[in-house]
């Protein structure tokens, strides 16, 4: 990509002005005590990704928005349940649009030591070719889209650096900006449509990124015992993420987009897995951090 001198010096103003607000707002939040201390585990916010006008992500039965709310509310009572003294906060009960730039200030205003978003994850249709009719004996075919069928798994996101090549759960997950129309204010110009836009969250690296990676590694680990296929932990520029004054992971449950993982997710037992593999995560986290 060609980018003229003036240009680059626009884009390196950006990033200077951009760099400085990012750093007196964690001057400003850590002298305020919204950052978490990392030694205690006392409030949780749970994160249902997307809701509102924001849910065009679907399968072939459910909505991402809806499968979302339900395990994160049904998560949400099995940590009240099972970690007496632990306080969970939601960013949404209902279906209505909360803004990313919101949800994350949400936790930081409850000095919140966890944020734990749940999210579905998605590939875009396969274009099947089918038949239409015959004419003169030959086949006349036609195009139609249906689920990807293949791709499925879990995977679990912490903010960080991702290369440009690398960034198509980021720009899928921070299209809801677009829904915001302040966002450009809110999130200090950046364009979710624009890769170069990347650049400017690399610089903002998540001062609790080895907690966050170690609760990511957690929850990975429980899918795996549960016969989940493994995509790993992984860093990526997700505004959700990005000002957490805590821990905080972004976690992808299955592909809605799967006909067989979309059945999952929306089952009792699979939602009731899924609920038990974050909670042991998040009980051998605390354990682990409070020893």
């Amino acid at each position: 990509m060609k980018i003229t001198t003036s240009k680059r010096f626009i884009h390196c103003l950006i990033l200077t002005s951009f760099c400085t607000i990012l750093f007196t707002s964690a001057k400003v939040a850590k002298e305020d005590n919204y950052l978490s201390t990392g030694s205690k585990v006392k409030t949780i916010i749970i994160d249902a990704g997307h809701g509102g006008q924001d849910g065009s992500t679907h399968g072939s039965f459910s909505k991402e928005k809806d499968v979302a709310l339900t395990v994160a509310l049904k998560l949400g009572r099995e940590i009240e349940a099972k970690m007496p003294g632990v306080r969970v906060v939601y960013t949404r009960t209902t279906d209505v649009f909360v803004k990313l730039y919101d949800r994350i200030g949400i936790a930081n205003r409850e000095k919140a030591d966890l944020f734990i978003s749940i999210h579905c994850n998605s590939m875009p249709p396969i274009k099947q070719r089918y038949v239409i009719k015959y004419l003169k004996g030959k086949p006349v075919y036609g195009y139609r889209s249906i689920p990807n069928p293949v791709t499925r798994g879990t995977e679990t996101f912490v903010a960080g650096f991702n290369r440009l090549d690398e960034q198509d759960v980021a720009i899928r997950e921070n299209a809801s900006i677009l829904l915001e129309k302040d966002y450009k204010t809110n999130y200090g110009g950046f364009d979710p449509n624009d890769p170069e836009s990347y650049i400017i969250f690399s610089l903002m690296k998540n001062a609790f990124r080895d907690q966050s990676i170690k609760l990511a590694s957690l929850v990975q680990d429980e899918y795996i015992k549960e016969g989940r296929i493994n995509r790993g932990v992984k860093e990526q520029g997700l505004a959700v993420l990005q000002r957490a004054g805590m821990p905080a992971i972004l976690t992808e449950i299955g592909f809605i987009s799967n006909p067989e993982e979309e059945k999952y997710i929306n089952s009792d037992e699979g939602q009731g897995a899924i609920i038990n593999n974050i909670l042991n995560a998040i009980i051998n986290y605390k354990k682990q951090i409070e020893s």
